[in-house]
């Protein structure tokens, strides 16, 4: 059988000599141009955005263009090995689908579609906290395939502990605490937009199906009234009485609702967590637990004193702060810090197989995609996010081939050089 870089593209050739061509573009800016193109300016604005000027965005891309592969010739790449072992799992790919939250603004099928992908692929899809889906409904649509749980930690322990509870029965294989969202980033997009869909009872569907939360919704929340009423609270309530047509806020009558999400707003931030309760999250789970949001060798280092089970290096996609160090440019100096006592992944800029090709070189495990899977949802739900995942693949197979590697084993830093900086 050919490797997948050969295949897919074969595949992608024939198709062209009958006339189809490639519903998903290969192209990154294509990609991200046709599925910005489909969306709605409310979900352009919160899926395509970052924080501030994004100049965290642009550091992101700039950290990949600076290092630079090294082919080697003549080391017969005839066959090739993409596998990787996490946790006792030999994935097929080192890729995983990073956790992102409202996803049906992308596309109707939202998590379910793109879990059911990721299962097709047989790699781990992180399912977010704020999902649009309840994660026992994530887990059946993965099947047998890995997925992990991605757990943001509310300011009541209780509805954190329950999420925690939930994904262990739902067969999830790993927590992933995301430490750089414990407030919401400045988002300039989102604000002039005035927009943040939670408030409209979006994204919260873990929430509304949990019992701990249940429990304290109808507490006094914290969300302050609108000061004058304007011409967005109607398209504010015909999007809340939509959300209340569809999923789990079709259970809760609307006033029910409207305190459920007010409760929501009230106990989202926690931005008092501390490396201490990593060791009290390792008390209530046997599974794994990574902690997504390190840039700094001091805090992995930190977290790893604390239990943490492996770190994810990111920084949000640009999404938190503005004028960050590049997850890229953070990547080696945590890995080091680690020396190898847990795995360390990458988030966070990724867009071809060449950036994955680098960041396995720098030492990552596996590299979690982000915006690329959901760019490819827009376009085609399931069907578009599976063909992400190829392009990806094909071109990580092909570059592996053509650098003079079999397997990413082989892959360390000598694999790349980087670029002087501009006198």
């Amino acid at each position: 059988m050919d490797p997948i870089g050969r295949s897919h593209q074969t595949r992608i050739y024939v198709d062209g000599l009958f006339g189809r061509r490639q519903a998903v573009p290969v192209r990154p800016d294509r990609l991200e141009a046709k599925a910005l193109s489909r969306l709605s300016k409310n979900a352009r604005a919160y899926l395509g955005g970052g924080a501030g000027l994004e100049t965290t965005m642009a550091a992101n891309r700039a950290a990949f263009e600076r290092w630079r592969i090294v082919p080697r010739m003549l080391r017969d790449v005839g066959s090739r090995d993409l596998s990787v072992e996490l946790f006792g799992r030999r994935l097929p790919l080192p890729l995983l689908l990073a956790p992102i939250g409202v996803l049906d603004m992308a596309h109707r099928g939202g998590d379910l579609a793109a879990a059911a992908a990721a299962a097709g692929a047989g790699i781990p899809f992180v399912a977010s906290s704020q999902a649009c889906h309840p994660m026992e409904a994530i887990a059946a649509a993965s099947g047998t395939a890995p997925r992990w749980f991605q757990l943001y930690w509310s300011s009541e322990d209780a509805v954190a502990r329950s999420f925690v509870r939930r994904a262990e029965r739902a067969g999830y294989e790993a927590i992933v605490l995301t430490l750089d969202t414990t407030q919401l980033g400045w988002r300039p997009r989102d604000l002039d937009r005035g927009y943040l869909p939670f408030l409209r009872g979006r994204g919260i569907a873990n929430y509304l199906t949990d019992e701990a939360f249940a429990a304290v919704a109808a507490a006094p929340g914290a969300m302050p009234a609108p000061r004058r009423p304007g011409t967005g609270i109607l398209a504010g309530l015909l999007e809340l009485v939509a959300a209340q047509r569809r999923g789990p806020a079709s259970r809760w009558p609307r006033r029910e609702l409207l305190a459920a999400i007010r409760r929501f707003v009230a106990i989202y931030s926690r931005p008092d967590l501390t490396f201490a309760d990593i060791g009290r999250l390792r008390g209530w789970t046997d599974l794994p637990i990574l902690v997504k949001g390190i840039l700094d060798p001091e805090d992995a280092q930190a977290a790893v004193a604390q239990g943490a089970s492996g770190i994810i290096v990111s920084n949000h996609g640009g999404r938190q702060v503005d004028g960050a160090i590049a997850a890229l440019d953070a990547l080696p100096g945590v890995v080091r810090a680690v020396g190898g006592s847990v795995p360390v992944l990458f988030d966070s800029g990724v867009r071809t197989g060449a950036d994955v090709f680098k960041a396995l070189s720098l030492g990552a495990a596996a590299v979690l995609i982000g915006r690329p899977y959901v760019f490819g949802l827009a376009l085609a739900g399931e069907a578009g996010v599976a063909a992400v995942v190829d392009h990806l693949a094909a071109e990580l197979d092909l570059t592996l081939a053509l650098a003079g590697h079999r397997c990413l084993s082989e892959l360390d830093a000598r694999c790349l050089a980087r670029e002087a900086a501009a006198p």
